[in-house]
């Protein structure tokens, strides 16, 4: 059984349709109107062997602000349906990711439970058309829009460029690591008996 998604979310500062196979190859088709985050969004897809389509048309006019945040929900939302029931999956996942001077690590947990702990140190307001400061929005929205538990933490790095693609591809890692199948599990994961 395919675990896909379709997600759109309508609003007055943002149009956002995005589309999400969890079971995919790495496809990606991604229009946000910034490239950087078009970038990011395009490795998170490759290292995730996720098939991802992503539609924005935001205000950016006014800034990215709303266009990644509102993209970061969409997201979340994707990731939660594809997901569903959560039977029979890992749950967690985690990745430490080099990228040449910097490592990032990414540790997840789908529990229902939403919760950001993010240590990233970029020191320049943007990296080509991307505002740095996003880069938390983001993964909060995902995190809170999936209900989630997500760590992200810089362990070495001066490249803001580096830093932000090593977060992206661990975060891809990790999730695809967090919703394998395990063959030894019949519900859930908890000892709770649901997530």
């Amino acid at each position: 059984m395919e675990r896909t998604a379709v997600v759109t979310r309508n609003t007055k500062e943002t149009e956002i349709q995005i589309s999400l196979n969890l079971d995919g190859s790495g496809n990606a088709d991604i229009q946000t109107g910034i490239g950087f985050f078009d970038h990011m969004l395009n490795s998170f897809a490759r290292h995730g062997f996720f098939d991802l389509t992503v539609k924005v048309k935001g205000d950016l006019e006014v800034d990215n602000h709303h266009t990644i945040e509102d993209t970061g929900i969409v997201l979340g939302q994707a990731i939660k349906q594809a997901v569903g029931d959560k039977k029979g999956i890992v749950r967690y996942g985690s990745q430490i990711l080099p990228m040449d001077e910097s490592l990032v690590l990414c540790a997840l947990d789908l529990c229902g439970r939403p919760y950001l702990v993010y240590d990233l140190d970029l020191d320049r307001e943007k990296v080509g058309d991307l505002e740095t400061e996003m880069v938390r929005e983001f993964f909060y929205a995902i995190s809170y829009a999936a209900e989630m538990n997500l760590h992200i933490r810089q362990m070495a790095g001066m490249n803001n460029h580096h830093i932000i693609e090593a977060a992206f591809k661990a975060f891809a890692k990790a999730l695809d690591s967090a919703v394998a199948a395990e063959p030894r599990l019949t519900g859930v994961l908890s000892t709770k008996g649901s997530l």
